[in-house]
């Protein structure tokens, strides 16, 4: 399969690296300009557990192939477009004239309604996913992060399409573990919310990389994630088909949060993906806070602990303190 991952961030690059070493044809889309800023190489230390629970450690220089343009003729299979949420219509919009034959795999948070979401391109061109992989881009140039297992796959009530069971065969190639979620809107909101409310406590600690270890923070960070299940409600989604998605949230926190606080500190995949989120002014968990603290407000939904930490999500430029 020809694969295109759209621009180079920490997923693409990964999950980039994994299919092409299955042996798939892969090249990066960046924007002009950025194929000479970024090398012809990335330098990888990764924690890859597909095949031991505690992870074998990878570190090389991976060569790589980049384009800065994207002709409507193309000859890619599959597109791989994971950017942070409040990018993806800029990149679906710039996607859709582009689109030749290849399907698009959605790869990463979605807040809006996904068929919304994906602006003008064709929803039977669409595959729907979601990365179980984690890490940052260090001063030094070098991606450090780790490599779960499996990859979550869904559908929005559908069973699955000719095009989105290729996607999910080369992810099985390459050594991925699929887990199916049918009601995949579902399944994006929950983690949207629960991203949001361990971002608000790694934003108030400075990073996401400070909550590692720190259980009492880990527990506001639940607690907040637990404050943000009306509002899905409130949006119509039936949490009775999200069980094991807020699970972790209706668990006692006292319970929880050590063992969160042990796993972060201790188990090396996940220690080394909170370590390297330890940039303080990364946008993406800012922008995943406002956002579902707007859609609180515009539903009436009382969010608490996410309005206490808004100060610390405010929009740069303004008083943090």
């Amino acid at each position: 399969m020809k694969i295109l991952m759209f621009g180079r961030g920490v997923i693409a690059t990964i999950y980039g690296w994994v299919l092409q070493r299955a042996g798939h044809e892969v090249e990066f889309y960046v924007r002009p300009g950025r194929a000479a800023a970024y090398g012809d190489a990335v330098d990888l230390d990764l924690f890859d557990t597909r095949h031991r629970v505690r992870g074998q450690r990878v570190v090389e220089k991976w060569p790589v192939r980049y384009r800065e343009t994207l002709k409507p003729d193309h000859d890619f299979d599959l597109i791989v477009l994971s950017v942070p949420h409040h990018r993806l219509p800029e990149a679906t919009a710039f996607l859709a004239p582009r689109l030749g034959q290849a399907t698009v795999l959605v790869f990463g948070n979605v807040w809006a309604e996904p068929l919304d979401a994906i602006g003008d391109l064709p929803p039977d061109r669409i595959a729907w996913g979601f990365p179980q992989a984690g890490g940052g881009f260090g001063a030094d140039g070098v991606l450090r992060g780790a490599l779960l297992p499996s990859v979550v796959f869904g559908t929005l009530g559908q069973p699955p399409t000719d095009r989105e069971r290729a996607v999910r065969q080369a992810f099985r190639e390459a050594g991925l573990r699929v887990k199916e979620r049918p009601d995949f809107r579902g399944w994006l909101w929950v983690h949207f919310v629960s991203d949001a409310g361990l971002f608000s406590q790694g934003l108030r600690r400075g990073s996401l990389s400070e909550l590692a270890g720190a259980a009492r923070d880990l527990r506001e960070g639940l607690l907040a994630g637990r404050e943000l299940l009306p509002l899905l409600q409130a949006r119509g989604l039936d949490l009775r088909r999200q069980r094991g998605g807020v699970l972790l949230f209706r668990a006692p926190a006292w319970l929880t949060a050590p063992v969160l606080a042990w796993l972060t500190a201790h188990f090396e995949p996940v220690r080394v993906n909170f370590a390297a989120h330890s940039d303080p002014d990364a946008e993406e968990p800012r922008e995943v806070c406002r956002d579902v603290l707007a859609e609180a407000r515009r539903l009436g939904i009382s969010v608490p602990r996410l309005e206490a930490a808004e100060r610390y999500f405010a929009p740069a430029g303004t008083d943090r303190a």
